[in-house]
């Protein structure tokens, strides 16, 4: 089975199929999203993305904004990036932290962590790529408390990814918050599939 790596506008159910299908559509995705979500340190969660996960975000955009035809562009233009394109991870990482204030004074300090995100197996280090025409941190080092990363791996790269029970560790070297979290098996698994 070759991997999805683009939405397209035939991917794109009318409305009024849609909304037949919601329910039991949000909890398959909910499911699958189950083993493909990490948490890194206290407030980082990791969701990693894919063609799944992307086709639910613009049918869910498209039933919110109820923009019809003309959205449909717009949606796909700002979904597809997010998809694996078959030698790539992709994730959204969001700093979680309720309390305004203490979110405010945290992500000013946070700058460029974006730079600074890694996953690392069989000695092997893949750093992760910004989304491009994203800027995630401003002039004054504020980063945004979400994120969008590429990881591109190589061919080995991901052969030895792929190897059942290979120890995949995830995380930050951002002097303010280095952090690292054991990738569990099941998420690794997962994670294969996004593979060509």
């Amino acid at each position: 089975m070759s991997v999805r790596t683009e939405l397209t506008r035939d991917d794109i159910m009318p409305m009024s199929e849609y909304v037949k299908i919601r329910k039991d559509r949000r909890r398959e995705i909910v499911a699958l999203k189950r083993n493909r979500r990490m948490e890194i340190g206290p407030v980082a969660v990791c969701h990693f993305e894919s063609f799944d996960s992307m086709w639910q975000q613009v049918h869910e955009m498209l039933y919110i904004e109820r923009g019809g035809e003309e959205q449909i562009a717009d949606e796909l233009a700002a979904y597809n990036p997010l998809i694996p394109k078959g030698q790539e991870l992709v994730c959204t990482v969001m700093f979680e932290i309720d309390e305004p204030v203490r979110r405010k004074n945290f992500l000013s300090k946070l700058g460029g962590v974006e730079e600074t995100m890694t996953i690392e197996f069989g000695g092997e280090v893949v750093t992760g790529v910004p989304e491009a025409d994203v800027d995630r941190t401003t002039a004054d080092g504020k980063a945004s408390s979400v994120q969008f990363l590429h990881f591109p791996f190589t061919e080995a790269q991901i052969k030895a990814f792929r190897e059942a029970g290979t120890q995949v560790l995830v995380g930050f070297k951002h002097e303010q918050y280095a952090h690292i979290a054991v990738m569990p098996e099941a998420t690794r698994a997962a994670l294969s599939e996004d593979f060509s």
